[in-house]
């Protein structure tokens, strides 16, 4: 049965084909006022005006009351960690007293705590932790998502991790992209033996991976005192060897280089950037790689946020994403998301919406699934409670504005 959305006052992202969005285009939203979208097995069949709607589109289809709404694409959201064991509030209270992220690590905690109860964990436990945060995001508008592994860092850890994320593609509504991400620390054990964890890695974790399937993607948190741009290109290498595209978490801490090393391994994405220069800035605009963003870690790390001004005015490719995890960024909200990098990043309302849709898209691979109102594409759509701008959205940022949200054409 087709369903027919009426009476939608602004139906937001329309475009008849994909293109990553950069520099002055990434403020272009195309927007149509007073109109209809009908949907077809779940997709994207047509859309227009409320003028053009004629007998032939209503008679065969349900119709479903808009009532003035806003309807635009879900976000996208292209980097989380949203598999984990437990919380970690009690390093969010030692950070309120003054530890650094860095010092929190070197005692344990941070990533390494997460691993600990990650191992001790059984794989059932995990998944249904991980389902039940993942619909929550869903019901705030997230409509695509990557999920990374990286908090197991043992061969058994980070492959109960990838299993768990298979399972959820497997069984959750939305797309969603496994990115296998064992390159996030060091374990203790290994802490003065780099090359035996990498070993690890390539001799151990990446065979099994290829095997199985478990993943689309390969990560390194390329950073001073975790991996070298030259370690970091040696992952990378070996995991595109299996088929893996290669996405580096760069430039959070440190000018450490590795957007520099995404750019030469010709990754999807260099995420985080909070650290960088007028150089670095250049290299990326010159690329075909995406620069993505992470407005909330920053923020929950009372780090300076990303220059995204400096980025989109150089002519990068921006996305934006939530960087959901237990220790920097505890929040899967992409509303909060777009609403901070308006406020903290001075983007346009339409330059962060289309950096969390259409671009966020882009950065996992799904430009042709998700992301923006195109023909073809899964009716996965954000109806928002009645607003009097699109910009009221990141403005009323303390407002829940979402009403409903549709997947592939059903409401949750």
């Amino acid at each position: 049965m087709k369903k027919l959305i009426t009476n939608i006052a602004q139906l937001v992202n329309i475009r008849e084909k994909n293109q990553l969005l950069r520099g002055s285009d990434l403020k272009i939203l195309p927007s149509l006022s007073n109109a209809y979208l009908l949907i077809n097995n779940g997709a994207i069949e047509s859309y227009g005006s409320m003028d053009e709607l004629n007998a032939g589109i209503t008679e065969a289809a349900e119709t479903i009351d808009a009532k003035g709404s806003f309807v635009m694409p879900c976000w996208c959201d292209s980097h989380t960690h949203l598999v984990f064991a437990a919380s970690r509030e009690e390093e969010f209270v030692d950070k309120i007293k003054g530890m650094s992220y860095a010092d929190i690590a070197a005692r344990g905690g941070g990533i390494l705590n997460s691993a600990a109860k990650l191992n001790a964990m059984p794989e059932e436990t995990l998944y249904q932790l991980a389902k039940e945060r993942l619909w929550k995001a869903i019901k705030t508008g997230t409509g695509a998502i990557e999920i990374k592994s990286g908090y197991g860092l043992s061969v058994a850890g980070e492959l109960k991790m990838l299993r768990v994320i298979k399972r959820l593609k497997r069984e959750a509504p939305i797309p969603i992209k496994a990115t296998f991400l064992g390159a996030h620390s060091y374990p203790l054990e290994y802490k003065e033996n780099h090359q035996g964890y990498i070993n690890l890695i390539i001799n151990e974790m990446l065979p099994v991976i290829a095997h199985e399937k478990l993943a689309d993607y390969i990560d390194v948190f390329c950073e001073t005192g975790f991996f070298s741009p030259e370690e970091t290109e040696i992952i990378c290498k070996a995991g595109i060897k299996i088929g893996l595209k290669p996405k580096i978490h760069a430039n959070q801490l440190n000018l450490s280089g590795g957007v520099q090393a995404g750019v030469k391994l010709g990754a999807v994405s260099v995420d985080h950037l909070e650290t960088m220069d007028e150089d670095t800035i250049k290299l990326l605009a010159a690329s075909k790689t995406i620069g993505t963003l992470l407005p909330t870690a920053a923020f929950f790390l009372r780090m300076p946020f990303q220059p995204a001004r400096q980025l989109i005015d150089a002519g990068c490719a921006i996305a934006l994403a939530s960087d959901f995890n237990p220790g920097s960024s505890p929040s899967y909200n992409m509303n909060l998301v777009v609403a901070m990098s308006c406020i903290q990043m001075k983007m346009l309302p339409e330059e962060a919406m289309n950096a969390a849709t259409i671009n966020g898209a882009y950065a996992m691979g799904l430009e042709n699934e998700a992301g923006s109102i195109t023909v073809g594409k899964k009716a996965n759509l954000i109806f928002t409670k009645p607003i009097p701008s699109l910009a009221y959205l990141p403005y009323s940022f303390g407002e829940n504005l979402v009403d409903s949200v549709m997947i592939e054409g059903t409401f949750l």
